[in-house]
């Protein structure tokens, strides 16, 4: 063993170790341990931030970007409400809830896919009489295990691709990843949904000290295409409760009606003044073709070319200001934030009138939340007081400068995603063609998903301004700095020596055996420590273990890319288990109930499927 060895091999052992201490987030580990082989001489300085332009670490980011532009148009809200099946037990709804979050992870960010799902998660375990966790565990499992299908649909794929390239006649191709993980994905998602989600503990849902309201009182407007426009008021309240929401109360014609009959039909410009959870405030407009009244007064000014009354403020003579200011700010430059309005505060018995919260702040008040009891004025003209929640929309700038101005303190930042259909068709095709481009050889991965970017930049899917906030800025970092780690452990031999103890120790020179090892070992570093991290360090030792053997790496690379994939056993091994430990109410040995059967599930599967689709 050379010196040289010695070092990286001492390095990569520190590293992993400081990786399962969790002491230090991962990519500040990974960092150090670039600057330690730049130190010893292991890697050129001058090639020491090669990584950050590795088209893998562009890919992921990329990758990222998109993922943000199907989340922020409402795409998954929309296949969510169609897709799910309504009025089935917990074994179909399960099932249909996992696929779903299998699919959409090997489109997307999986973690961005069970994000986006876990408020359905919740609200299907509260009908079905579940704990949340007996739904939560198997939305994670299922959006990791999605996340093996494509070469986007995690970022070990990502990094096993550029490997692959490295020893190869090329990188792996888009669904190369498909056939195997594919077959794992399914069997998965089948077991959990038939099996699996009984092995879950019942746990009694944590507090994770979030800041928690009653239902806000929100305003919305019947317009000519509101799907309930005709219908009955007792029509409409069924619709309304499958999003536990109801109406207390119709505004027709600047008359508000406070018992309204339910036999009463409602009609074209009525306001249904509605009490609805903010998370299903976004799906219930979208599904039932209303709008929010803010949002109608606001369009409504901004075509009143004569200046004539009518604003939310009350205030005529600013229209033709307010309209050039709105058209400063688009609409995706803006977002929807909780706020409590302090003790003392200026706002104490004034309405967002009487403050001009839209001519003065461009601020639009969506809604208001005040613990057990309602008010019978309109929204505009509401009553604050102390304590109240209020639902706020507007730029960024424009909510720190009311809540400094008027005493309130923001809570939360709220997700009120109202699916935009031209938005949602835009990223929709977006995706497709960057997948088609890299899928088909067009384009390579980077540029294809790159130009993907720059064009929900250009059509304004994703403002410009939001586009780095949608990038995992840690991961990239990781990515980039472990990569000339990896290329140190091949120029030193290191992972040729680590191959040959492998192969000499356990497999005994066996092919099949030497690949279920890669495989096994793989998972197990995966479900203690990140993925990506695991991929990274694994992709050298499976390349050497199959030049070691004479046969092709293909097959070991995928083993490592399914491996990294697998993290199922402890809720540090992947982010998708640690979102759901404080909702689910999870301990930390609550995993492998599920996890160590479903991971035995995956080498069975995956062992005859790697070596059929990838022979040696």
């Amino acid at each position: 063993m050379t010196v040289d060895q010695l070092i990286v091999l001492g390095i990569l052992l520190a590293t992993v170790a400081m990786f399962l201490w969790g002491r230090w987030r991962h990519d500040m580990v990974a960092m150090g341990a670039l600057l330690a082989c730049v130190l010893a001489g292991l890697i050129r300085p001058g090639e020491a931030f090669a990584g950050f332009g590795h088209p893998a670490v562009v890919t992921v980011a990329c990758v990222l970007i998109l993922s943000h532009s199907l989340q922020v148009s409402g795409v998954v809200d929309v296949l969510t409400r169609r897709l799910l099946p309504s009025g089935a037990g917990p074994t179909l709804t399960i099932a249909a809830l996992t696929g779903i979050a299998a699919l959409l992870s090997g489109f997307m960010n999986n973690v961005g896919a069970l994000a986006l799902l876990m408020p359905v998660a919740i609200q299907i375990a509260r009908k079905q009489e579940l704990p949340a966790g007996q739904v939560l565990m198997p939305l994670a499992f299922g959006s990791i295990l999605g996340g093996m299908t494509t070469m986007v649909g995690t970022p070990p794929n990502l990094i096993v691709s550029g490997f692959r390239a490295d020893v190869g006649p090329s990188s792996f191709s888009m669904f190369d990843f498909t056939p195997v993980g594919g077959v794992v994905a399914l069997t998965g998602v089948i077991f959990v949904a038939l099996v699996g989600w009984r092995l879950v503990p019942r746990r009694e849902q944590a507090d994770v000290g979030g800041f928690e309201t009653s239902a806000y009182l929100t305003e919305v407007r019947i317009t000519s295409k509101s799907r309930v426009r005709g219908q009955t008021l007792r029509d409409v309240e069924q619709e309304l409760e499958e999003a536990d929401a109801q109406v207390i109360g119709l505004i027709r014609n600047e008359v508000r009606l406070h018992a309204p009959h339910p036999n009463r039909k409602v009609l074209r410009g009525d306001i249904l003044l509605i009490e609805a959870e903010p998370e299903a405030l976004g799906a219930l407009l979208s599904n039932l073709g209303l709008k929010l009244e803010e949002a109608v007064e606001k369009e409504e000014n901004q075509d009143d070319e004569k200046g004539e009354p009518g604003s939310a403020d009350g205030d005529p003579a600013n229209d033709e200001e307010n309209n050039n200011e709105a058209e400063k700010v688009t609409a995706d430059e803006v977002v929807v934030m909780e706020m409590a309005v302090l003790p003392g505060s200026a706002l104490s018995q004034r309405s967002a009138t009487d403050v001009q919260l839209r001519s003065r702040f461009g601020v639009n008040l969506l809604a208001v939340s005040r613990q057990g009891t309602r008010s019978i004025a309109r929204l505009r003209r509401m009553q604050l007081k102390e304590g109240d929640v209020l639902l706020l929309q507007g730029p960024p700038e424009s909510l720190r400068e009311f809540s400094s101005n008027f005493g309130c303190v923001p809570l939360a930042e709220r997700e009120v995603r109202i699916p935009d259909k031209r938005k949602a068709v835009m990223a929709s095709m977006i995706m497709v063609m960057a997948v088609a481009g890299a899928a088909f050889g067009l384009l390579p991965a980077a540029v294809a998903f790159a130009a993907g970017v720059l064009a929900v930049m250009v059509t304004r899917v994703v403002s410009p301004r939001a586009v780095y906030d949608a990038v995992d800025w840690p991961v990239i970092v990781l990515l980039a700095a472990l990569i000339p780690v990896a290329g140190a452990m091949e120029v030193t031999g290191a992972a040729d020596l680590l191959a040959a103890v492998l192969l000499e120790t356990l497999a005994q020179g066996n092919t099949v055996a030497a690949l279920a090892l890669v495989l096994v070992v793989t998972m197990f570093l995966s479900d203690m420590m990140n993925n990506a991290a695991t991929a990274a360090v694994m992709c050298p030792i499976a390349i050497s273990t199959a030049g070691q053997l004479g046969v092709s790496s293909d097959p070991y690379l995928m083993a490592v890319a399914v491996g990294a994939s697998c993290a199922f056993l402890t809720p540090i091994g992947h982010q998708n288990n640690t979102l759901i430990l404080g909702p689910g109410g999870f301990r930390f040995g609550d995993y492998w109930r599920l996890g160590l059967p479903l991971e035995v599930l995956v080498v069975a599967v995956a062992v005859p499927m790697l070596l059929w689709v990838w022979p040696l």
